[in-house]
């Protein structure tokens, strides 16, 4: 089952009455406490991150995980450097490179001083400048958490913030179960498939088992028993749809978002042939 909808008439971005949902359902801060309490017993066994001599060095690294985090610093063993190494021991999965290379500052347009997340999702990059802000390791964490975009990123009340800045306009929604058996079945096809939009759409994960996601769930007028969803989304202009199914395949998942972007589209061109017709 289909549904189309627009939310033009609300008043507020779709996405934004998301995010809005989703931080009342919990807290920012607790979230980013849990994505992280995993690599916390590893922070008293801290590694130093990666040292990127030059520019080919910084490129490799950059290029070779969805995610890296890259700290630019004048001295290795600066204050500022001690924090970006405790921020490393606390995300293990997540590679930490270091650079004290006026070439490699340069070359990427940083002053020293800046810790600066890389992710290929939406190839686009966030900087934190540590020299205007009283910036430590927990509060790196957490710039972190909020920015790791991924091929497929988990919707949370930490994640949401990042999920908005993000370049790509289109986002689409898995909505499901991830304590069904299917779950890991589900999201080998749900990632195959982002794989085929890289760049294009956003593709987000829904844990219809968490509390704070049940109004998510609610608001694309869902219910638990027409789960696993997809629910699409243009924030610009706040156009959705919402595709209930028996199961996740790649074909549905690429069939349901063509469409989308042959309407969208569609509804692109709509005012260029209106004025051609009015020339003619």
């Amino acid at each position: 089952m289909t549904r189309k909808g627009q939310g033009g008439t609300m008043g507020t971005s779709v996405f934004l009455c998301l995010c809005i949902i989703l931080l009342t359902g919990g807290s920012p801060a607790a979230c980013a406490g849990n994505s992280g309490s995993a690599s916390h017993s590893t922070a008293g066994t801290v590694e130093k991150p990666i040292l990127l001599n030059n520019i080919t060095d910084a490129e490799a690294f950059i290029g070779g995980a969805e995610v890296v985090v890259v700290g630019f610093f004048q001295e290795p063993e600066s204050p500022e450097a001690s924090q970006f190494r405790l921020a490393a021991g606390r995300i293990p999965e997540v590679p930490f490179g270091l650079s004290i290379s006026p070439a490699v500052l340069s070359h990427y347009g940083v002053a020293a001083n800046t810790v600066t997340l890389f992710r290929t999702v939406d190839n686009d990059r966030r900087d934190l400048d540590m020299n205007s802000k009283d910036v430590d390791a927990e509060k790196m964490t957490r710039f972190i958490r909020m920015n790791e975009l991924r091929l497929v990123t988990e919707y949370n009340p930490v994640t949401a913030i990042g999920v908005m800045q993000s370049s790509l306009q289109l986002h689409l929604l898995l909505i499901t179960d991830k304590m069904s058996p299917k779950h890991p079945e589900r999201m080998r096809r749900y990632r195959a498939a982002a794989e085929l939009f890289k760049g294009k759409i956003l593709f987000i994960l829904v844990d219809s088992n968490l509390k704070s996601n049940e109004r998510t769930v609610s608001f694309f007028n869902l219910k638990k028993s027409q789960l696993p969803a997809l629910a699409i989304f243009h924030t610009p202009d706040e156009e959705q749809d919402v595709l209930t199914l028996a199961e996740v395949s790649i074909k549905r998942v690429q069939d349901f978002c063509n469409r989308f972007l042959q309407r969208m589209q569609k509804k692109e061109d709509e005012p260029e042939e209106k004025a051609l017709n009015e020339e003619l």
